[in-house]
């Protein structure tokens, strides 16, 4: 498995299966904004080529989407290699989620604050990769990913393991109070502000779906209080630039 070192440790992901052989990694600040939308993108795509190169990726066979904080996925194959790699109108339309059990074929989404979700079954060779923000995660993207990997691949969910990237946590995420109903039991109030556990409900989703508690792994990094590492939207605004999640099989 190929990690940035400096990610290993915080992101237990040595732990993943033995027989896995693949990519998973994203970036933090210190490697630039990886978006060529947001923020500032004079530097997006040599940023991409730099942090990629590490990982042994050339940076134009990237397969990125049009994020839309819906809960849509793709699945994907060898004739979707480059798409929004080079440009962000080449990018596929309306989706958050990616599937592929194509080697050697990059999956990638952008964020600074939403949750990024690996999924991987080692049975089938199969791997998703999710952009998971509050509507996305209302929408139960992460239900609706493991339904397409069913469907699509027969990958059973006691086979799958599941990796939470960086994502804006509890302590940081202030929203309002109609939270309350829309995530029941996942709201807390203190000093008559709400704080919402992004992290917890997409957990829940994946165990209400079958994925067993010990197959999923979570960063507990949170971008807001470690706002010096990764970008933040809510820390910084609309000119917040964005961390890149990598996912591939080798």
């Amino acid at each position: 498995m190929k990690l940035s070192k400096e990610r290993l440790q915080e992101t237990r992901w040595s732990e993943f299966p033995a027989e896995w052989e693949g990519v998973l990694s994203f970036s933090g600040r210190e490697h630039g904004n990886m978006s060529l939308s947001y923020g500032e993108t004079d530097n997006s795509l040599k940023n991409r080529e730099n942090y990629l190169r590490g990982l042994g990726i050339d940076y134009v066979d990237l397969v990125c989407v049009k994020q839309i904080h819906g809960n849509s996925v793709a699945c994907v194959d060898i004739k979707d290699k480059g798409r929004g790699a080079l440009s962000a109108q080449g990018a596929m339309p309306g989706i958050d989620g990616l599937i592929a059990a194509e080697r050697n074929l990059p999956l990638a989404i952008f964020t600074a604050d939403c949750l990024s979700v690996f999924l991987y079954d080692p049975r089938n060779r199969v791997i998703g990769l999710i952009h998971a923000g509050w509507r996305s995660t209302k929408g139960k993207i992460s239900a609706n990913v493991i339904k397409v990997m069913r469907e699509k691949y027969r990958s059973k969910p006691a086979d799958l393991h599941v990796r939470f990237g960086p994502a804006i946590r509890q302590c940081c995420y202030e929203v309002g109070r109609e939270f309350v109903d829309f995530f029941p039991g996942s709201v807390v109030e203190r000093g008559g502000k709400f704080y919402f556990d992004l992290t917890g409900v997409n957990k829940r989703q994946f165990l209400d779906s079958g994925v067993k508690e010990t197959n999923i792994y979570d960063s507990l990094v949170c971008t807001s209080c470690r706002n010096d590492e990764f970008f933040s939207y809510r820390r910084e605004g609309r000119s917040c630039g964005r961390m890149m999640s990598i996912a591939m099989l080798i």
